[in-house]
């Protein structure tokens, strides 16, 4: 979700701050007005600018996120004003995503280490992992997972903590996306679980089926590239775009999801605003359109029979 906030005619003052205020609280309530002030733009894992402005706070004081409350009316240091002015100066000029200043983007309830090789996590196929993909497939018999353009890995780390009996096999064609998927693979401890693959697409996976296929492929097209925040010109560009109509990427993909589903199999693809043209493109196929309790949409789900019932439509 992009959530932006209308912008005020304020000019951030840095020494203003520093000299003036006093507390973490008090830093906490000067970054969201300059969140207001200044109209950053949300929707890279945060939708409340209290609650970013607190990620920001605490990061550059080196305390967790689930610290108790009391600590905000906590005074500071010259030395540590100065530490949250400059983050909040990043992300209110420069426009830096708070996951990018803090390095840690959460998804399913997980903490993932994030930099500008990797698109920030904030799919709403988090909520399908957590309800294991129930009930197009008994997640009991879930054995082998796909993630397919993984990025940071966090689609597919998350399957595999979400089902621990499956092998999980993490794709991408980027390999400054696989390093930091690699970071998260060892951070988490699922080195025995998870296997991170370099391939363009189903390229290298010639015999791998799966019971499941997910994939969060870039899906923007032009028209709303053109118009994207400056929050996400910080993320890489082929994490994004996917041609005029938003699905260059999922094109190629559908001919490809049979022969790598096993029976019963299903394919969870995300498109988001790309919607409209997909069914637009293949009006006979019956696309599942998942709605979330927690927002999001443009996630669909397709069974191997349907995918096969549906195959002549898919041919490039």
């Amino acid at each position: 979700m992009v959530t932006p906030i209308e912008p005020a005619d304020d000019l951030i003052n840095l020494d203003e701050a520093i000299d003036e205020l006093q507390t973490i609280r008090d830093f906490i309530r000067w970054a969201v007005s300059q969140f207001h002030a200044q109209g950053v733009t949300l929707g890279h894992g945060y939708d409340d600018p209290w609650d970013e402005a607190v990620a920001i706070t605490l990061h550059a004081l080196h305390l967790p996120w689930d610290i108790d409350n009391r600590i905000q009316d906590a005074r500071l240091l010259t030395s540590e004003k100065q530490r949250i002015a400059h983050q909040i100066n990043r992300r209110v000029v420069d426009r830096i995503p708070t996951a990018y200043l803090t390095g840690t983007g959460w998804f399913a309830g997980i903490p993932f280490k994030v930099d500008q090789r990797v698109l920030i996590p904030r799919s709403p196929i988090a909520e399908l992992i957590e309800q294991h993909f129930e009930p197009w497939i008994d997640g009991d018999n879930v054995t082998s997972i796909l993630d397919l353009c993984t990025g940071s890995g966090c689609i597919g780390i998350a399957c595999a903590r979400y089902f621990p009996e499956a092998l999980v096999d993490c794709v991408d064609l980027s390999e400054d996306a696989l390093d930091v998927a690699e970071q998260n693979v060892q951070a988490l401890g699922v080195e025995n679980q998870v296997n991170l693959i370099y391939s363009n697409l189903f390229e290298a996976l010639d015999g791998r089926t799966y019971d499941v296929i997910v994939s969060n492929p870039p899906y923007v097209d032009q028209r709303d590239m053109d118009a994207l925040p400056d929050e996400f010109h910080h993320e890489p560009r082929m994490g994004l775009e996917a041609g005029i109509d938003g699905l260059e990427i999922v094109r190629r993909m559908l001919p490809e999801l049979s022969r790598h589903l096993n029976p019963g199999g299903i394919a969870v693809i995300e498109v988001g605003n790309s919607w409209p043209a997909l069914e637009e493109a293949y009006p006979d196929v019956p696309f599942t359109w998942i709605e979330f309790e927690r927002g999001g949409h443009g996630v669909f789900i397709l069974t191997k029979d349907e995918i096969d019932h549906h195959q002549a439509d898919f041919v490039l």
